[in-house]
């Protein structure tokens, strides 16, 4: 079974579609990317996934379960860490942890707080009331709350802004562990360096997905400048350069006329980096 089927669905509020007819499947232990410019309508689709929002048209099931009609079984089951940090300022971040610890009706609330905690490099800090916090530590401690109860759905909103670059790879690899063990993420971000992490990313543009695909898929949209450079006579010079869409097919006939001799000094491939094909992508849509 998916974790996520998406047929059809529509979202409007007002005159503004935020979503419009989109189709989306999520496997079950995946860890699904969405990309694309504020407005996209990302963090619609995930309000509409957890719930909070009702679709206007179409059809969505969640680890088997309508988000509207089976909201209470559902929420047991799935985590959420919204764009800004839902938390109780005055009570200290091991008791805001505790609250939706209880809320989940946790066994072993104590153990699980403090392990939790511990993984968002947070335990120094635990006894300390919320309003005393940076921004970046109420970002960790919302994202312990998402994960304390260990959900099988994982629904994350830039779940690493203001986070250091250490602290995110602890996070990816608690991801993965979860995605290892039969968990799915689902996340939103601006962040380009670690959309590559995921197994999948959609590209979103007002509301309907222009691509859907793994990191080396979407690469491979993306240019290349190859060039070859010989020396003769001592002396280096660029002798080919070329911009190609699919570098693993040009290259053998760039090559060809070379023969791979002993003047061929280097070959530099260049390309694209995935942010600028995510904006062409976007651009081309607009057109």
């Amino acid at each position: 079974m998916d974790a996520i089927q998406i047929t059809g669905v529509t979202k409007h509020y007002g005159k503004l579609t935020a979503l419009d007819r989109l189709d989306l499947v999520v496997g079950t232990g995946e860890i699904f990317g969405l990309l694309g410019a504020n407005g996209a309508g990302k963090t619609t689709l995930i309000k509409l996934v957890i719930g909070l929002l009702k679709a206007d048209a179409g059809a969505l099931r969640v680890l088997g379960l309508d988000p509207i009609r089976h909201a209470r079984d559902l929420r047991r089951q799935i985590g959420y860490m919204p764009q800004s940090p839902v938390l109780y300022d005055d009570l200290t971040g091991r008791d805001n942890l505790l609250f939706w610890a209880r809320a989940h009706h946790l066994p072993d609330l104590a153990a699980r707080a403090d392990e939790t905690l511990a993984l968002v490099n947070l335990t120094a800090r635990a006894g300390d009331p919320v309003y005393t916090y940076s921004g970046g530590m109420k970002q960790r401690l919302s994202l312990a709350c998402a994960l304390v109860h260990r959900p099988r759905l994982l629904l994350l909103d830039e779940p690493t802004t203001g986070v250091d670059p250490k602290l995110r790879q602890t996070f990816w690899t608690t991801f993965r562990e979860m995605a290892a063990a039969g968990s799915t993420i689902v996340l939103s971000t601006h962040q380009m360096d670690e959309a590559v992490y995921c197994d999948r990313l959609a590209v979103m543009r007002e509301g309907r997905v222009l691509a859907c695909d793994t990191p080396t898929g979407l690469f491979g949209r993306g240019e290349a400048t190859i060039s070859i450079a010989t020396r003769v006579n001592g002396a280096s010079e660029t002798v080919a350069a070329q911009h190609v869409r699919d570098y693993a097919a040009a290259l053998p006939a760039l090559l060809r006329p070379y023969h791979l001799d002993d003047s061929v000094q280097t070959i530099t491939v260049e390309r694209e980096p995935l942010e600028a094909i995510v904006l062409r992508l976007i651009e081309e849509a607009g057109r």
